[in-house]
């Protein structure tokens, strides 16, 4: 396998993985969500997660890869910290809070994968880079809720 086919599976894992995580942090707090204009944020990006994660998925079958569930240990923080907080305090700031902290790992995550693997295809890095979109806007839409 060359570098290049090499660095574009690894990037597409984490990505992968990534929207994984989103997408089920998503959940975990939508049900909890009294805002309509916050629900609505958080259910608009949840759709773009899902679709992009699709795109990935694809992508690694064309590459003959398997898909890359989100690592156990930082799926059981999330789910533990979302929800601790949401134990003292169940309100709309917290839960955009908690997605604002997701959205900044997940961003900078994504910026050291883009770094790391540099000899991947250019269908990765933008698709990399359309999540680190995604995630940079969702970031932006809920500040006012902070």
């Amino acid at each position: 396998m060359n570098a290049e086919n090499d660095d574009s599976i690894k990037l597409l894992k984490e990505c992968d993985a990534g929207t994984k995580m989103a997408i089920s942090s998503l959940d975990e707090v939508l049900e909890k969500v009294c805002d309509l204009d916050v629900k609505q944020i958080l259910t608009e990006s949840k759709g773009h997660h899902e679709k992009l994660r699709d795109e990935i998925s694809d992508q690694l079958m064309v590459k003959n890869s398997e898909e890359k569930e989100p690592n156990p240990l930082a799926k059981g923080m999330s789910w533990l910290k979302t929800n601790m907080k949401m134990g003292m305090d169940n309100c709309d700031a917290t839960i955009a809070d908690l997605i604002t902290d997701g959205c900044n790992m997940g961003i900078k995550s994504l910026y050291r994968y883009l770094n790391q693997y540099k000899a991947a295809d250019e269908k990765a890095k933008n698709l990399c880079r359309r999540l680190i979109t995604i995630e940079e806007q969702l970031r932006q839409s809920l500040q006012p809720c902070l």
